[in-house]
């Protein structure tokens, strides 16, 4: 069996659910929503179903994900709605975020790079939002055995509190750790912090 491809992987799962119409928030997005505002880079965003609703909420938001299916989805959507959003496909794995945002967003994405590309994106994030600004990140940490969508040695789990230490000084908004059940008995474990950016971190 050749190793998985993620973005082949998600492909697959967003294909089936524009198919069943299946856009509802999961409960990470559900948590950084009240959190988001303004100017917003929503990194790996898949079906978009949090970029869209910050955009109905007033938010000008870069949505960038490297599904096609995803990319559709999301401008077909803001060009029926009329909204601030801007849709973007491109190669995460290379992903440099070339300026500032109120908000950055990397929900379900850093753990699908190796070591050093990860760490560098998380760094970037802290680096381009705001002052007063929020950076959103949630990450599968150690312990998941649920392996199936990476490929073998391109991927990171996360130390437990690895999000914390990055963003020491910043004003915690919420720190959270979840267990989840996956195929064939294994698990996911994830970690999601949503910070705010003092004056001191600028």
């Amino acid at each position: 069996m050749p190793p998985a491809d993620p973005v082949d992987f998600f492909e697959r799962q967003f294909q089936r659910q524009v198919r069943e119409d299946d856009f509802a928030l999961n409960p990470f997005e559900q948590l950084a929503l009240p959190h988001v505002s303004g100017s917003v880079l929503d990194l790996g965003c898949g079906l978009g179903n949090l970029s869209l609703e910050a955009a109905r909420r007033g938010c000008s938001v870069i949505a960038v994900d490297a599904s096609p299916t995803a990319v559709e989805r999301l401008r077909a959507a803001a060009l029926r709605e009329h909204l601030r959003l801007e849709a973007m496909r491109a190669d995460l794995d290379g992903y440099c975020i070339e300026r500032d945002y109120d908000t950055v967003i990397a929900i379900g994405l850093l753990m699908f790079f190796g070591k050093a590309h990860a760490l560098a994106l998380l760094q970037q994030i802290g680096e381009r939002v705001n002052a007063g600004g929020c950076a959103i990140v949630n990450v599968l940490t150690e312990g998941t055995t649920y392996l199936d969508m990476f490929k073998p040695g391109e991927y990171y789990l996360f130390g437990t509190n690895e999000l914390e230490q990055a963003f020491a000084g910043w004003s915690l908004l919420a720190s959270r750790h979840d267990s989840f059940p996956a195929p064939g008995g294994t698990r996911k474990e994830f970690a999601t912090l949503i910070a705010r950016k003092t004056a001191t971190q600028v």
